[in-house]
């Protein structure tokens, strides 16, 4: 079975949405946002939505969420300066690591301006070792799935 393509998710298709500024340092020399400034929205995206939905401080918590793998696919420009929503939702959760993908959006324009896929592995502050997802990750993550799937028309308002 062959994944959807991208360029048709739409801004309900996340289970949460943040409006984020753009800065005038984001832009590059071609007047667009800089390739690496994509990572960066779906880094604070994510974090922020965590935090907020289980209470972790992943500056104290004894087990952490590390980066394995990021991609982007960029198919409309964006440009400072503008208020960016970034979709955020968890693709696949396993037993130690979350595949989130994300969807960048421009104002007043529905179709995705950026895909993003980010796999993220849990493990111990100490030993940097794999251990399972914290239970507060995986439940707040299960109900949002969980949730998405029962009501896909309001999925994604902006929260």
């Amino acid at each position: 079975m062959s994944e959807p393509d991208p360029r048709t998710l739409r801004r309900d298709d996340f289970d949460a949405v943040r409006p984020v500024p753009t800065r005038w340092s984001d832009n590059d020399m071609f007047g667009h946002l800089n390739n690496a400034v994509y990572l960066e929205l779906f880094d604070s995206v994510l974090n922020a939505w965590m935090q907020e939905e289980t209470g972790i401080d992943e500056m104290v918590a004894p087990t952490l969420g590390v980066v394995a793998e990021t991609s982007c696919r960029y198919y409309r420009e964006v440009a400072f300066p503008t208020t960016l929503d970034v979709g955020v939702r968890a693709k696949r959760i396993g037993t130690t690591s979350v595949v989130f993908e994300f969807g960048v959006f421009s104002p007043g324009v529905d179709e995705i301006a950026a895909h993003g896929l980010w796999a993220q592995v849990y493990v111990d502050r100490e030993t940097r070792r794999p251990v399972p997802i914290p239970d507060a990750v995986r439940t707040h993550l299960e109900a949002a799935v969980a949730t998405r799937a029962a009501n896909p028309d309001t999925a994604g308002s902006l929260r």
